[in-house]
């Protein structure tokens, strides 16, 4: 017996097997600003399931775009299906002839591609063990740890500088802000003393259901050949899963 002719009488009468997942979506935008001017938006959406009622990511697509516009600039893509922690993930910004890819070709390392403004092209092999997160996998780190966020405890991490090809000692900690009216509000920043001289610490905040709704920091939009955005950008959610985001 196959499960496919089993599967519409199961939903039939109400009785959905256990093993299977619903599809869903996290779509959300954020309007990035800095010093209080508008320079970007962010139009986010994650694609998952609902897994014994707890929100899954699976894929994750962003467009930036200048306030007011349609087409995006800049894109950055994401496949969390080998680890919410550590996607493989591809961005790139033509206006500055910039292309980063960042993939995992074995358990034990990453293979970081690195297409610069410049014109050059940098390559590193990376080895690396489950205390690294890369990218937007520092929300899922978040979510993860989402009873010591809501405890006001730490959290040590190692965070992907993919431009350098290593990763480095970071802290998650609580945080206390007037910037921002979120629920729960942490910092990331680097453990190391003289990376913390040098690194200036992240900003987050979350509301009651752990969705994202403030980052205060460097973002990863370039203002120019050597300079990224220093932005606060604010998230507004316009579809979530039917399930809950957190563990």
């Amino acid at each position: 017996m196959t499960l496919r002719p089993v599967l519409p009488l199961l939903i039939a009468l109400g009785i959905a097997p256990a093993a299977l997942a619903a599809e869903a979506r996290f779509i959300f935008v954020g309007e990035a600003s800095e010093n209080g001017s508008a320079v970007y938006e962010e139009h986010h959406r994650v694609t998952g399931e609902c897994r014994d009622g707890r929100w899954r990511p699976s894929t994750h697509s962003v467009d930036y775009r200048r306030p007011g516009q349609n087409d995006a600039f800049a894109t950055k893509s994401l496949d969390y299906r080998h680890s919410p922690l550590r996607p493989k993930m591809t961005f790139e910004q033509p206006d500055f002839n910039e292309l980063i890819t960042i993939t995992q070709p074995d358990e034990t390392s990453l293979d970081i591609r690195w297409q610069t403004p410049s014109g050059d092209s940098e390559s590193f092999q990376t080895a690396f063990d489950e205390s690294v997160v890369i990218d937007a996998g520092f929300d899922n780190l978040v979510r993860r740890h989402w009873d010591r966020v809501t405890r006001d405890e730490s959290v040590d991490f190692r965070f992907l500088a993919p431009t350098r090809g290593e990763h480095y000692a970071f802290i998650m900690e609580p945080a206390q802000t007037d910037r921002t009216d979120a629920e729960h509000t942490v910092t990331i920043r680097p453990s190391g003393m003289v990376l913390r001289f040098l690194v200036d610490p992240i900003t987050l905040g979350y509301d009651a259901s752990g969705a994202l709704t403030d980052y205060i920091g460097l973002g990863n939009i370039r203002k120019s050949d050597e300079t990224n955005y220093t932005v606060h950008i604010r998230y507004t959610v316009s579809e979530r899963p039917d399930c809950e985001l957190t563990p």
